[in-house]
């Protein structure tokens, strides 16, 4: 079932990173078209997007193509999630699931595995996942950081750190809806 999941966040990701290339390659005369939508979209965003100010959305500094290995991935992964704010009865593990060879990059792809053990259910009944994902370019200046994303599994927005602030229900509602639909079948 989680394969499932790691697969459907991989092909989401892969998806936005190929269209993000796409966008690239357009012609200057399409974005000369599109640009009175934008304007549009921008004034329509203002009266339905109230920003919260007071609060600061914590980043930490990447690894930069040369310094990128598996491994300090992994460790860097550690290091953002302690800019999160959970409740201290979460654990988690950070799993290296694969490496992918494209022509123009190699990502790296992680998975951030949440529980809450308890002293009468030390086994969790369900677990929520977060599919991290490294795009190590191989066309970019060696001193040029990489892409990071992330996506919470059953969901399809897709996250860049440092843009968006992490909310403990996400992996609430995971684990919640899960346990309901364990419930739900029957032997």
């Amino acid at each position: 079932m989680e394969d499932m999941y790691m697969k459907e966040a991989k092909q989401m990701i892969n998806g936005f990173i190929d269209l993000a290339f796409r966008r690239l390659e357009t012609s200057m005369s399409d974005r000369e078209k599109s640009f009175e939508s934008i304007k549009q979209l921008h004034r329509s965003r203002e009266h339905t997007i109230q920003k919260e100010d007071t609060y600061n959305v914590e980043n930490i500094e990447w690894l930069t193509i040369e310094e990128f290995t598996p491994q300090r991935g992994e460790e860097k992964i550690r290091e953002f999630i302690t800019t999160w704010e959970f409740e201290n009865s979460w654990l988690y593990c950070v799993d290296f699931l694969s490496e992918e060879d494209t022509e123009f990059d190699k990502r790296y792809f992680y998975r951030l595995k949440w529980s809450i053990p308890t002293r009468r259910k030390p086994i969790p009944r369900a677990t929520a996942s977060v599919y991290f994902t490294y795009v190590v370019s191989k066309i970019r200046p060696p001193e040029s950081p990489v892409e990071v994303f992330y996506v919470f599994e059953t969901n399809r927005l897709i996250h860049k750190p440092g843009l968006s602030r992490f909310r403990e229900m996400w992996l609430k509602d995971i684990i919640e809806s899960k346990v309901k639909m364990i419930n739900e079948v029957t032997f």
